[in-house]
């Protein structure tokens, strides 16, 4: 394991990734009241969510190919060789004082049967407690370490914990928690008292990815060259402003570009924009950068922009994956 990578033997977090101190005290306050008291910070208007369009039930509940459903946000119902799995599911009517720009692309009561639970990090857009109360206690949940206890205390009876590189099977599925360039942290105090990450998923299929909340950094050359054959990478592109606060743990549409060429993966689909506006840039602009960046760029491989609620089918034949 390289060592800048997360050491078992360490509790606390914090400093597993020398790149990303947290902001001090200080820093915070800039941000959140001072630049705002002296106009510096200027949010843009909203603008439009991201598109909608109706999930065909039918292909949800019964699922011929291998297929990926946008939920909003980062948000996903992955399906593949008859397996159900709910990445960081958001699909509640509130988040905190933040309003809802755009519905779910499915209810909890529309969602099928959930054979594994996804969560990558405990912040409450990934970890919503309305949900996961909703779901089925014999669900399989899988989390990076720290986080088990949450769910076991609600009841859940398949909790799996995970370090970075570390991996668990449930249902036929392989499931590997990845290193992110972010932290965690649910209270006052507990900050990075858990780890968080991304994951990738193999099975008989395609083996997809799933991003979680990342800065962007030199982990995903390395998370693609330990799986070399992603087919689907689920990559955040939204929350990026203002740059100088937001950059340690998000990445912009163009660095996601980037992180997408790392990784060599054949498709991309973009997410974390459109549902909640969590920074000040407009809901709908950062897939808009990102059309333009792959325009300008031209990467091999496919751009699949799904509206929430959208499909995509991962058995058809792929693009080969690009190495930068």
């Amino acid at each position: 394991m390289p060592p800048h990578f997360y050491n078992p033997d360490v509790a606390d977090y914090t400093d597993v990734d020398p790149e990303h101190p947290p902001h001090a005290l200080g820093t915070v306050l800039r941000w959140a009241v001072l630049d705002r008291l002296t106009g510096k910070r200027r949010p843009k208007p909203a603008g439009p969510p991201a598109p909608w369009t109706p999930t065909p039930k039918l292909r949800v509940a019964r699922p011929t190919p291998a297929q990926v459903v946008w939920l909003g946000h980062a948000s996903f119902l992955v399906q593949l060789g008859g397996v159900n799995v709910l990445i960081d599911p958001l699909l509640g009517p509130v988040l905190g004082t933040y309003r809802r720009y755009q519905k779910p692309g499915l209810t909890v009561d529309q969602l099928p049967p959930i054979d594994v639970l996804l969560i990558t990090h405990g912040h409450r857009d990934h970890l919503d407690l309305w949900t996961v109360r909703r779901l089925d206690l014999t669900t399989a949940v899988v989390t990076p370490s720290g986080l088990g206890d949450f769910f076991r205390r609600l009841g859940f009876t398949d909790v799996h914990e995970l370090d970075w590189w570390r991996s668990v099977g449930r249902a036929g599925l392989r499931f590997t928690l990845a290193p992110a360039r972010h932290w965690s942290r649910r209270g006052l105090t507990d900050l990075n008292a858990s780890l968080w990450g991304s994951y990738v998923i193999e099975g008989d299929g395609p083996t997809i990815y799933h991003g979680g909340d990342s800065a962007y950094w030199r982990g995903f050359r390395e998370i693609g060259e330990r799986f070399p054959e992603i087919d689907c990478a689920l990559l955040p592109i939204g929350a990026y402003d203002p740059a100088w606060f937001m950059e340690h743990a998000h990445m912009n549409p163009e660095q996601a570009g980037q992180a997408f060429l790392d990784l060599g993966a054949r498709r991309f689909v973009p997410m974390h924009y459109g549902t909640y506006r969590l920074t000040d840039e407009p809901l709908i602009e950062p897939v808009e950068r990102l059309r333009s960046w792959w325009r300008r760029e031209q990467p091999q491989g496919h751009l699949a922009d799904l509206p929430v609620g959208g499909i995509l089918e991962l058995d058809a034949e792929a693009t080969p994956p690009r190495r930068a």
